[in-house]
Parts: C-alpha cells; structure tokens; sequence
C-alpha cells in the first residue's frame, strides 16, 4: 500500500492579517502534481484542514476544489480527511455521504458505538484506522486498541495497516511551537518525567495508541518527524505550509509505502514549495533597531516575502517603528509582518515585549496562561481543559 500522508493545511490562515490565498492555491497545486507523479493508494490528511472551525465560503469552496481536483488525479485513489482541533468536527461531517461518490471519507467525531464507522478498507491493498481529534476526557477507555483488534479480526489477507490519529505524542520535537508543561511546574519530556501542552493538546504516551498498525499517520505537530517507537512507524508529515515564523524547517509530505502487514514503511519526504516564504532578518540572532532598517531597505525588490524583524532594545521601539518599516517595504513585493522586539538580557532573564501585531496573532490559550503566571495562578490540566472547552463554544456560537 502507497500512502500520501499529510496534515494541518490550516485552509484560510492570514498571516498578520494578510490574505494567503495565493500560497495555499499553490500547495494544493502542488498537491494533485504529486498525486499524478506518485499515484498513490491512500491519500491522508490527518487533522486542522481549516484554520478555525467556521471557514468563510471562499476557504470551503477552496478545499472543495482542491479534493475534485486531487481525486480527479487519481480516481482510484482513497482520500480520508479527518478533524482537528482547529476543525469542526460536526460540520467536518455534514457532506460526509456525496463526499463518499468521489472516494473521499470525512471523519469529524469518533463513534462509540459503530468502531466500523472508524475503518476503512482499502479493497486489496489495506485497512486505514481513521481517528479524528477528540479530547483525551472524551476517549472511551482502550478506543484504540478495541479498533485495531477489529481490524486484525478482518485482515485475513496479512494487509497494511494504518492509523490516524491528531493529538499530542509524548516525545515528539515541538520545534516552532510554544509548549508548556502540565502542570506548569512540571518536568518536560526530554528530563524522563512529566507531560506537556503543544497548541492546547496535552501530549499521550505512545502506548496508549494501542498496537497492531503498521504505520501511525499523526498530525497537530508542524515539524514533520517519526517519533521513537522501535519500530520507525510513527511519524508527523508536519505542515506543508509555516503558520508562524518559528517554523523555520522543511514543509513537506510524507510518501509511505508498506509491502504487507508487519513490515517497516519506506517513508521519503517531498518538499512543499511557498511562493511567498517567511523571513526573518537577521536570520539569527538580534540586531539595533537601525540595523534592523538597514536590513529591511537591502532586502531585494523583487522577491515576495513575509518579513519579522529580530531587534534588541534598551526600553522600548520607537513609536514610529512600525510605520518606518512599512514604509521601507512600499516599493517591494514582500510584506512587512512585525517586529519581534525583545530587551537586552540581564543576567541570565530575557523578557520579551510582545507588539501589538504578535498579540493578536497569539492562541487564546497562551494569552490566558500568560496572565495565570503574571497573577501567580497555576493554570493546571483542569483549568486548560475548562478554558478550551469554553473557547470552543464561544467560536462555535459566534
């Protein structure tokens, strides 16, 4: 079985309130090219398909688009696209039945009572376990495993078989992502103790993913990477397009392909090309305010980018900073984005003065957990779980 594993496309995501239309037309693109090159049996795209759970018309339209012409590349082709936490995972489902007419199964909420809902059969090549985002409250003891076992009941020909899942896994590199222990005083992974949060997910152990699959397809996490597991069968395909600055790595997919149950994937990865990239100047470290300047005005006219600017400061920007930039920027294709201003280190503390623009870009969840450290409250599992439980209504109602 041949796998195209993807994720996290987060359709309709603005980049300090600019449009990205363009650059996720172009993944797509990108998208039905490899299909046409690799042919591939499965197609999967493991979670955070839109950016918020109420998509406009237009970002709908988009994905609609791209899945016709990703089936048309290959209408032999299973696609499964399953919900994230960025999802809705009801309305993930509302066109579940037409979706089926073009070979593309829509999974949005885990069902209890019907596993089989779960599994899909790929005829003559293999089985796909296909488990949307839930919260961890929510999964009834041993789901898991109790669906691998179903699948190994009806896998008498020794096919593939292969697992969604988009969730948190103990272990993995959150390489641009912020990420918190749980509870906050806690120990992080890479000491031997304690769990953490990644993007509101409180991170799982890989054993709970139970066993019996072949290749486990995750998304959530950016950075595309196999997880530890012995048996180098776990991996993130990561985003195929940065969603912040801090995703300074290699957006791809993943191309899997399993000769027969038991048997270790062959994974190799494709690069996802953005026409308009991210830019951080300087590339590393910090620079003055006026070295910032003088970068900014070098930056070559004709290359579309995204810009954020690292400058140290003394006390603080001045108040025309972001207009200086801007204006630098008036007869270039590339869009100044903000500056990340932070003071100079004193002693061993650093603290980082968030601008406006950086603000607004921040999840809820992290302003929150910034004020809970300011007051001195310990935003406990508890506490995470009640605020997105409640940030989910608040989107969902608005």
């Amino acid at each position: 079985m041949k796998i195209l594993h993807t994720s996290d496309w987060h359709l309709g995501h603005t980049l300090y309130n600019y449009d990205r239309t363009e650059e996720q037309l172009a993944m797509l693109e990108q998208m039905v090219s490899i299909v046409e090159e690799q042919e591939p049996d499965v197609f999967l795209l493991c979670g955070d398909v839109y950016h918020t759970p109420q998509p406009s018309a237009a970002v709908q339209t988009m994905l609609s688009d791209g899945l016709v012409r990703i089936h048309e590349a290959r209408p032999q082709m299973t696609i499964v696209m399953t919900a994230g936490n960025h999802d809705s995972g009801t309305k993930h489902e509302i066109f579940q039945t037409p979706w089926k007419a073009l070979k593309v199964y829509a999974i949005g909420q885990i069902e209890k009572e019907n596993l089989d809902e779960h599994i899909i059969e790929v005829p003559g090549k293999g089985y796909v376990v296909a488990i949307p985002y839930v919260n961890e409250r929510n999964i009834p003891d041993s789901f898991f495993q109790q669906l691998l076992d179903r699948v190994a009941e009806r896998n008498t020909g020794n096919l593939p078989v292969v697992m969604t899942a988009h969730t948190t896994v103990n272990g993995c590199d959150f390489t641009g992502h912020d990420h918190y222990p749980t509870p906050p005083s806690a120990p992080l992974p890479s000491e031997g103790r304690g769990t953490y949060t990644v993007g509101g997910i409180d991170s799982i152990e890989l054993e709970e993913m139970g066993e019996g699959y072949d290749y486990l397809a995750l998304g959530h996490i950016h950075h595309g990477q196999f997880v530890h597991s012995g048996k180098h069968n776990v991996r993130y395909s990561g985003t195929p397009l940065p969603v912040s600055f801090n995703e300074n790595f290699t957006h791809s997919v993943s191309i899997v392909e399993i000769g027969r149950h038991g048997e270790t994937p062959s994974v190799k990865e494709i690069e996802i090309q953005n026409p308009r990239p991210l830019v951080t100047l300087p590339a590393y470290g910090l620079a003055t305010w006026e070295e910032a300047k003088e970068l900014l005005g070098r930056f070559p006219d004709d290359i579309p980018a995204y810009i954020r600017l690292n400058v140290e400061i003394d006390d603080f920007l001045p108040v025309e900073a972001n207009a200086e930039a801007a204006s630098l920027t008036e007869e270039k294709l590339c869009r100044f984005c903000y500056i990340n201003a932070k003071r100079k280190a004193v002693g061993q503390s650093e603290t980082k003065i968030l601008t406006v623009q950086e603000f607004q870009s921040e999840e809820p969840i992290e302003i929150a957990r910034r004020y809970a450290e300011y007051v001195g409250v310990s935003f406990d599992e508890e506490m995470q779980t009640m605020f997105n439980e409640v940030l989910k209504e608040v989107v969902i109602g608005s």
